[in-house]
């Protein structure tokens, strides 16, 4: 296993043995005497539009007294069509965690003769991928950044790592969580041959890349045959108690996966809603819009205030407190939810999601509000 110079628990739980999250934890607002309904979470990263008026209407238009489509026929024939693919090119799935877990199923089992695969993590990141791995008991290899901003990889000595290893899964979020970075057509179109070479498959999670400004298309690497493109309609359209999001990968890989999902496993609401969202073309252009103008206010102000906050090209700010936990528990007691990115290696810094503009304004007031404690 590479060593990580990132002294983490790579988002796993230690207490639970699994994946840290960000989000509102009700248990600890209870104990706190918080009432979650007059909390602001910035611990998540999701659109700050909410979700589009057409999904209260799918809603209400629901049949539950039907079972859902197993296949996801329509959905998948409306995701086809608005990335052009092939509807044999799409799966979908309960969030992209489910097909994460779906990936590691599949591509991860122990060999007859015992022998365990190896999955490559482009560190730091999102704890699931790591939390499936362990699940199959994987190999696990790090590919770690530069512990400082910007972040940024060596890929020649990934490269070397990845041939030394072979992996059989290689997970990349594209842009990165939680550090932000954005790698472009060049860069992937690169390390996709290198792990072709070794007959691996690259999986690029791009739950955060349609709230990118500039963002480029993906979709022609995943047709090559060995990548596999995630994305998450839960952050891009504010559906995060539906959950939903999907695949675009070959047929081949997108068979192996449908064998280990089970049935209805994306429920209808789910189904009806995701066909609604993407009818709507101009939400995630104006979502942009307000992301790019309430991240230069937050990061304006907060550099005003001397913290200093790394270049992000994704719906988050990382924000070097000296102290995340600190942080986030003194926010935590005003009302406020930020992600401490201990779980990431990096616990110098929180993790703020972008809100509206009058939420960013609640935050650099109460933050001013603790400093003159």
């Amino acid at each position: 296993m590479t060593e990580s110079v990132f002294n983490e628990s790579n988002g796993i739980g230690q207490n639970s043995n699994r994946p840290v999250h960000g989000s509102i934890k009700p248990s600890e607002l209870r104990s706190l005497g918080l009432n979650p309904d007059d909390v602001l979470d910035f611990s998540a990263s999701i659109n700050p539009l909410g979700p589009p008026d057409s999904v209260i209407h799918a809603i209400q238009n629901t049949d539950i007294s039907k079972y859902p489509d197993p296949e996801c026929l329509q959905l998948r024939e409306a995701i086809a069509s608005h990335t052009n693919v092939d509807p044999s090119f799409v799966l979908a799935g309960n969030g992209s965690t489910e097909i994460i877990h779906l990936l590691a199923r599949a591509y991860l089992r122990a060999t007859n003769t015992g022998k365990h695969p190896t999955s490559a993590i482009f560190t730091p990141t999102y704890g699931e991928y790591r939390g499936a791995s362990e699940l199959m008991d994987a190999h696990i290899v790090d590919l770690p950044c530069d512990p400082t901003p910007p972040f940024s990889w060596d890929f020649n000595s990934i490269y070397k790592t990845i041939k030394e290893h072979k992996p059989s899964l290689t997970f990349l979020c594209n842009p990165n969580n939680p550090t932000g970075t954005y790698l472009d057509l060049r860069q992937l179109s690169a390390l996709e041959s290198v792990i072709a070479d070794i007959k691996g498959i690259l999986i690029i999670d791009e739950a955060y890349a349609n709230l990118v400004v500039g963002s480029w298309d993906a979709i022609p690497i995943a047709q090559n045959g060995n990548t596999v493109l995630l994305r998450s309609m839960t952050k891009d359209y504010s559906l995060t108690g539906i959950r939903l999001g999907y695949a675009i990968a070959s047929p081949h890989i997108i068979s192996d996966l449908s064998m280990y999902q089970p049935d209805w496993s994306v429920n209808s609401f789910a189904q009806e809603a995701g066909i609604a969202v993407l009818n709507d073309s101009k939400y995630l252009e104006k979502a942009r819009d307000i992301i790019t103008t309430n991240k230069d206010y937050l990061t304006t102000n907060l550099i005003n205030l001397g913290f200093p906050v790394p270049k992000s090209n994704a719906n988050f700010l990382l924000v070097d407190t000296g102290d995340g936990l600190d942080w986030r528990n003194k926010l935590l007691t005003k009302g406020i939810v930020v992600r401490d990115c201990a779980s990431f290696g990096i616990p110098d810094y929180i993790r703020v999601g972008i809100r509206t503009l009058d939420d960013c304004k609640t935050l650099i007031k109460t933050i001013k509000e603790i400093m003159k404690e």
